[in-house]
């Protein structure tokens, strides 16, 4: 069997938003993180959005309210960040109006 390459995110218990092309979730995680969640992302042109969705296999939707800021690598600072749950009733939710989000 083999597993493709695509665009994942995970939340870590500290709060950093780590993006990548991979094939497992898992494979963003540093030695010392905790996972707290994770999804897909694509980035919007037009719209100027970093879109988070659905929810990682093993890790589950990201849980967003056990972190006090987002911090977010610097080359996506200027993108709105959006999350659209993948839960009924579908919501979108712009990060920014939950959390404090740093650059780093």
């Amino acid at each position: 069997m083999t597993m493709g390459i695509y665009p994942k995110f995970i939340l870590t218990s500290d709060g950093h938003l780590r993006l990548g092309m991979v094939n497992m979730h898992r494979d963003l995680l540093n030695p010392d993180d905790h996972c707290i969640g994770g999804g897909y992302y694509h980035i919007e042109v037009s719209s100027m959005r970093l879109v988070l969705d659905r929810e990682s296999y093993d890790y589950g939707s990201p849980q967003w309210s056990r972190v006090s800021r987002l911090i977010v690598p610097r080359d996506y600072e200027g993108l709105q960040i959006v999350y659209l749950s993948s839960s009924w009733p579908y919501e979108e939710i712009n990060i920014a109006s939950i959390l404090p989000i740093c650059y780093e």
